[in-house]
């Protein structure tokens, strides 16, 4: 019960200092409200970390997330500002990435377009208050879908290893080729949530795209949703199976 009244108070105080930014210019509610939720701009931070970056810097760039959504948050919509400014810090995160952060050489073009596609998502991200698809994207920039796919795919070139990089005693990366690869099945899940989303309600649908669209851990989504993380694991079964069930459509018998 305390950790739910916590969570209420936590709301209450965040939507009466956007309010007081978004309706009166209250600069100092601005700054006061940047200053409290820095600790989750540094938590989104840290999921970085350990990747050639410095961690200070990593909270810069996450701060500067935070910032994009307090001034882009609409104090009129009911969501939780911590809920709408986590996907927005994330972007910011993983645009970084991208644009630091080349590894092997993508031709300029694409380089080019992957800034587009960053801009956009950005910025679909804060009017729609959630990640944007890839139509939604190829839409906002005028794309072909194919295209803006093959950008988002491309990412991967920013982080290449070596064949003989360590991953264990005695094994190097080269080793595990060719094994199961488990992302394969969060991909097929990704790719089966479109229409199906629509069966569930609207908590149980943003508990599922922070799980598998943003890839929040259940303890992650318990502190942004103010349940246990018990509650959200019974939630992700449930829409599972439910969107599974809509999927599949009625059995027939045989």
């Amino acid at each position: 019960m305390t950790d739910r009244t916590d969570t209420t108070a936590a709301a209450a105080r965040e939507r009466e200092l956007l309010t007081a930014w978004h309706e009166r210019g209250d600069k100092r509610a601005r700054e006061l409200l940047a200053e409290e939720m820095l600790p989750l701009a540094r938590a989104l931070a840290n999921r970085y970390a350990n990747r050639g970056e410095a961690t200070e810097d990593l909270v810069q760039v996450a701060s500067l997330g935070l910032m994009k959504a307090i001034d882009g948050f609409d104090v009129e919509r009911p969501v939780r500002f911590s809920s709408y400014a986590t996907p927005t810090i994330l972007g910011e995160l993983r645009r970084h990435f991208r644009d630091r952060t080349w590894s092997v050489r993508v031709p300029r073009g694409l380089q080019e377009m992957q800034l587009t596609v960053a801009k956009a998502r950005d910025e679909l991200t804060t009017t729609l208050g959630r990640s944007p698809t890839v139509q939604e994207l190829a839409d906002k920039i005028e794309a072909p879908f194919e295209d803006v796919l093959d950008t988002i795919q491309s990412q991967g070139a920013r982080h290449a290893k070596s064949f003989e990089d360590p991953i264990g005693e005695d094994q190097v990366l080269a080793d595990t080729l060719g094994g199961a690869d488990p992302e394969m099945d969060r991909a097929e899940l990704r790719a089966m949530l479109g229409g199906a989303l629509d069966e569930l309600s609207d908590r149980d649908r943003e508990v599922v795209r922070l799980r598998f669209t943003e890839d929040l851990t259940q303890s992650e989504i318990a502190d942004l949703v103010g349940v246990s993380q018990m509650q959200i694991s019974r939630i992700l079964r449930h829409s599972l199976t439910q969107m599974r069930g809509q999927l599949e459509g009625p059995r027939t018998g045989g």
